[in-house]
């Protein structure tokens, strides 16, 4: 845990969520910003600060956050689809140093994935 990250003191229960699922793995939880009707984050429960600090060692962890996507947003009102985003760095716009994938969905379409370059 770092002493410091948001999500880490989340998993800790220091800084109240509203979770959704939790195993020995992850932890998810509603955003408490939502960009969609359904907008639910996935977090490691251990701290790996972006895909560019992941090891062999963390392919459970990793393929657990995909795993729990479609059931989560499935739960939360997205049947027809969902889009997993997961931001690395300052070119990926990575708010904050804590490895976390966005489920985005709902019963509208989410939008284009990128803005095309003219």
């Amino acid at each position: 845990m770092s002493q410091s990250c948001i999500f880490c003191k989340i998993v800790a229960g220091e800084i109240p969520s509203k979770k959704i699922y939790e195993d020995e793995l992850v932890y998810a939880f509603h955003d408490i910003n939502p960009q969609r009707q359904v907008h639910i984050l996935v977090i490691p429960k251990h701290h790996l600060t972006s895909l560019q600090d992941a090891t062999t060692s963390d392919e459970p962890t990793l393929g657990r956050i995909l795993s729990v996507a479609n059931q989560l947003a499935t739960e939360a009102g997205s049947p027809g689809g969902f889009r997993v985003i997961i931001n690395n760095g300052d070119i990926g716009c990575q708010e904050v140093p804590h490895l976390h994938a966005h489920i985005v969905g709902g019963d509208q379409p989410v939008g284009p994935m990128l803005k095309r370059l003219d």
